[in-house]
């Protein structure tokens, strides 16, 4: 186990970019490693709009929503992550003081990934299989390649899309995303950050924050709205590869990161079964 933190930046719009990056900052004077994995939701709809391409998501039957990511939507994904959040967060680090490196999942093939043939979903109380959507889920992550940079003293800033078996991209999330980085390197602890202060019991009761969430291994997580669904599936993936914490937090304070790690944040727990080896996800 490495004294590696994975540090998951939301694409909500709420969250301080500037203060996620001079959080990171302060952190690494005090020694700790660190890798940015981000998404970028808000570029996403915003470079969509302006572009004229719709903007769909997909409910599977347990009720989790992911993107609609058609051929013309991959290309608004790649040119938002890879174009907009990415250089705002690279930006920010350096006006921090922070050497960092920004890849996407396509960068010396860092994030491979499994073409999903179909995507189960339902439409209108039906159940159906959707076949154009260009997403996978991640097999494999790049860790020497992350680690040859933390050993050069450089903050990776990784990004989906990822590449997948017949050599073209993938969307992948980016909160699964992040916790395939996790734990490929042996992380010590997976902090995802978002526009909320953590996981709600009530989405709409900004005040009642959970401070524990347990995950069963195999149902679907209890707590899905305010887009926590995912990011609950991903905690569970770290927690069940080996990664010993996961934090969802509030990305929009001061020192957001500190402050997850000193408490102010929803600590995610795997139970009912031991943890998994493999970090092959499921689909």
């Amino acid at each position: 186990m490495t004294d590696i933190t994975v540090v998951k930046c939301g694409g909500n719009a709420a969250v301080e970019v500037d203060e996620v990056c001079a959080d990171v900052a302060a952190l690494r004077e005090r020694g700790a490693e660190i890798v940015l994995v981000h998404g970028g939701s808000a570029d996403i709809e915003r470079l969509a709009a302006r572009l004229g391409v719709p903007s769909r998501r997909l409910v599977a039957p347990d009720g989790v929503p992911a993107r609609y990511t058609d051929p013309a939507m991959l290309e608004v994904v790649t040119l938002a992550l890879a174009g907009m959040a990415k250089p705002r967060l690279l930006a920010s680090l350096a006006a921090a003081g922070v050497r960092a490196v920004g890849l996407t999942g396509l960068d010396a093939g860092l994030l491979r990934a499994r073409r999903k043939a179909a995507h189960r979903a339902v439409v209108d109380g039906v159940r159906v299989m959707v076949r154009d959507n260009q997403v996978g889920t991640i097999t494999s992550v790049d860790a020497g390649l992350l680690r040859a940079l933390l050993a050069a003293g450089v903050v990776p800033v990784v990004s989906p899309p990822a590449l997948a078996e017949d050599g073209r991209p993938v969307n992948v999330n980016a909160d699964r995303a992040a916790a395939a980085v996790a734990a490929a390197l042996g992380a010590r602890r997976l902090v995802m950050l978002t526009g909320a202060p953590g996981v709600l019991a009530d989405v709409d009761d900004p005040d009642s924050v959970l401070p524990v969430v347990e995950l069963s291994p195999d149902e679907p997580p209890a707590h899905r709205s305010g887009g926590m669904g995912l990011k609950l599936i991903a905690a569970r993936e770290a927690l069940a590869a080996g990664v010993p914490e996961t934090l969802i937090a509030d990305g929009r304070r001061p020192r957001p990161v500190t402050a997850a790690l000193d408490g102010a944040a929803t600590t995610v727990v795997l139970g009912g079964r031991d943890r998994l080896d493999t970090m092959e996800t499921s689909p």
